[in-house]
């Protein structure tokens, strides 16, 4: 296989902590992000902080806590309850007006771009949905590295994040890619055969499609092994969540599709593997816990000390590989023809399911038919080419949900 052309980064920063920018705070990766911060103030400092705004007393609390310069909420009506929950929460200090200064707040849709833009070492995107792929694209042409848990912004605007992302810049969060990055020290790029990544099988693994019908959406939001946010949880229940991966993979590190394979591991403790052309594979193995992807992701290429409590190797434990069943769930193949048709299929693909998702939480959809109606909406799609701006790739997530949209309401 030629060597791969990723843009997974090099070491940023020298001297004193990294500064972090952290989009999506108050989310599952944020609330993780800022606990990494707290276990090593002497290498991560979060200076700004950027949330949706529908929970301002968490944010103005982080925000406090950590003494940021900036905090930016997207709905712009949020401003001033934030402003008043500061306040709050500095009255809950004790602390009185005037014994403190208040973080500069940017407020509107286009919030979080303002803020990645803004001086900092590092910028987390941990926001959930392809509306992360603006910020992703303001912080890399800001010349900021970026610490992507944003999948969607880089499956839903691949060439124009790849175009934008310079030598370094990108470096990967989900703990698979993480897996991926750590595993490829282990050997030359063009030494490189497979890429393996693995997948927990969700709480569904060995269900037959028949036996997925009747899946409610309490069924689906109980994953064995990982706790995330709703959205993320139910993808990683029909294997969307691997499909997008798939995707990124080949993205990040310039990995051929028909050279990355997808291997159900329940027990989540082998994040993924690579394989190398003598036929040595290289595996990354940890307790199941963000915390590891996400601290080596801010202070990449160096490890934090005790980030979380490594294997025990003085108890027995079995792990398993299988392989999919990709009957039952189709997601991955499907992800896998998006991503080779390139383009805005990916963006499709990703907005298709977004829509099902939700329809499927309000009871409009079946559980098998999240995947069947990203199927029937890529196999309907107009060839749009490649993206050139943003505005290509939300137009044909637009056209992508339309027609979801369209599907669903007429049953």
């Amino acid at each position: 296989m030629s060597e791969p052309s990723g843009t997974v980064g090099d070491p940023v920063g020298v001297g004193g902590p990294r500064e972090v920018t952290l989009l999506g705070s108050t989310g599952s990766i944020g609330t993780q992000a800022i606990a990494v911060a707290r276990q090593n103030p002497d290498r991560v400092r979060v200076t700004g902080l950027a949330a949706g705004g529908s929970d301002v007393a968490t944010l103005a609390d982080q925000a406090l806590s950590l003494g940021v310069r900036t905090v930016a909420v997207a709905k712009a009506t949020a401003a001033q309850d934030l402003q008043l929950a500061f306040y709050a929460a500095a009255s809950k200090r004790g602390w009185n007006k005037g014994e403190y200064a208040l973080p500069e707040i940017l407020a509107g849709p286009r919030a979080a771009e303002e803020l990645a833009a803004r001086p900092a070492d590092v910028v987390l995107n941990g926001i959930t949905g392809s509306i992360g792929l603006g910020p992703t694209l303001s912080a890399l042409k800001a010349g900021r590295t970026v610490a992507l848990a944003n999948k969607e912004s880089l499956v839903a605007g691949g060439d124009l994040v790849l175009a934008a992302a310079g030598p370094g810049q990108l470096v990967p969060v989900d703990s698979e890619h993480s897996a991926i990055a750590q595993c490829l020290r282990g050997g030359a790029r063009d030494e490189v055969a497979r890429v393996v990544l693995t997948a927990s099988g969700g709480p569904f693994r060995g269900r037959t499609r028949e036996e997925l019908a009747d899946v409610t959406v309490e069924q689906a939001l109980a994953h064995p092994t990982w706790a995330m946010g709703p959205v993320v949880t139910i993808n990683s229940a029909t294997l969307v969540n691997k499909g997008l991966e798939l995707i990124e993979a080949h993205l990040l590190f310039g990995v051929p599709f028909a050279d990355i394979d997808v291997v159900v591991h329940p027990q989540s403790i082998v994040h993924s593997m690579v394989t190398f052309a003598d036929g040595a594979t290289v595996a990354q193995a940890s307790p199941p816990d963000m915390r590891l992807p996400i601290a080596l992701a801010l202070a990449w290429p160096d490890r934090l000390p005790h980030v979380q409590p490594a294997l025990d190797w003085s108890t027995a434990s079995t792990w398993e590989f299988l392989p999919l069943d990709e009957v039952a769930f189709p997601a991955v193949r499907l992800a896998r023809s998006a991503g080779e048709t390139g383009g805005v299929a990916p963006a499709m693909y990703n907005a298709a399911n977004e829509e099902a998702v939700a329809a499927f939480v309000a009871g409009r959809l079946s559980f098998t038919g999240i995947v069947d109606l990203v199927a029937r909406t890529l196999d309907a799609a107009p060839d749009l080419g490649a993206p050139t701006c943003v505005e290509d790739v939300l137009a044909a997530e637009k056209w992508a949900r339309e027609h979801a949209r369209g599907v669903i309401a007429g049953g």
